[in-house]
């Protein structure tokens, strides 16, 4: 679950952001709402335990953030959280399974092959493995993506913007990738997106909530 309470955090001479209380039970779906600037960033950067609150308390996955230290959060994060970034991030130099393979070093982790097999067999990349990036389509990578992502059974998968610069089908396909792969594990899903087809998508999932984040507040 996720769990705020007066959260707020600032910048290093810049305005304070202010956000609403939320209560996210496991396996639901919390939509982060607003335009570029307002937020969302630094909401997905505080669940992933990147940055600690300035103000207010919150919580991840039975943990909480401001009591992460360094090295504490980065093993933390390795096993609990899943993250989807706008910008794929994907090691050029690397094929498919190589990516994998150096997430899994990454968190720390010895190389499991099944787990890497399992992860590419979810996402239906498995046939793949061998390409480099460069070789794949954009909704491929997204796939190879998300599968990294996963890798580990995240509790909480975070999203930022994924459906940026798609055509409604592509979109609609990105949003149901995510959605079938949160419901498999049995994970939270957090969005945030300033784009109104995500929430249209969602409007009937049981258990959905929505934050607006509205930028600073002096």
């Amino acid at each position: 679950m996720i769990s705020t309470r007066q959260l707020a955090y600032r910048y290093p001479g810049g305005p304070e952001l202010r956000f609403d209380d939320v209560d996210v039970a496991q396996g639901g779906v919390l939509l982060l709402r607003g335009a570029s600037g307002s937020g969302k960033s630094t909401w997905l950067a505080l669940a992933a335990g990147l940055l600690s609150p300035g103000e207010g308390h919150m919580t991840v996955a039975g943990q909480s953030i401001r009591a992460l230290g360094k090295a504490a959060g980065d093993a933390w994060r390795a096993q609990t959280i899943g993250f989807l970034p706008q910008r794929l991030h994907l090691s050029a130099a690397l094929t498919v399974h190589g990516n994998l393979a150096l997430a899994q070093w990454a968190a720390g982790q010895p190389l499991q092959e099944g787990r890497i097999a399992e992860a590419l067999a979810a996402l239906d990349v498995q046939a793949l493995a061998d390409r480099r990036p460069a070789q794949l389509s954009g909704g491929q990578a997204q796939r190879v993506a998300l599968a990294r992502a996963v890798l580990l059974k995240p509790s909480v998968i975070l999203a930022d913007e994924p459906t940026a610069s798609l055509d409604d089908e592509a979109a609609g396909a990105s949003l149901a990738l995510l959605r079938s792969t949160a419901q498999q594990q049995g994970a939270t899903l957090v969005i945030a997106t300033h784009d109104g087809r995500v929430g249209t998508f969602f409007k009937d999932e049981q258990g959905l909530q929505s934050l607006a984040t509205g930028g600073g507040r002096p």
